[in-house]
């Protein structure tokens, strides 16, 4: 892998943890289940895709 594509997996890496934390923040705040659901799901479909990055390493 050269330096620049390292770069670009290391970029998404943190693009992903911070789209985790953002819906593990958004879940504690939001009051409609429907709505908790949704978000819980984007947020197990945004650690399958950090996975997947760091599987590249």
């Amino acid at each position: 892998m050269t330096t620049k594509e390292l770069l670009y997996v290391e970029d998404a890496l943190g693009h992903e943890k911070y789209f985790q934390s953002k819906c593990q923040e958004a879940v504690r705040q939001i009051q409609d289940q429907d709505l908790k659901n949704c978000i819980e799901q984007m947020e197990k479909k945004h650690q399958q895709l950090f996975q997947s990055f760091y599987s590249l390493l």
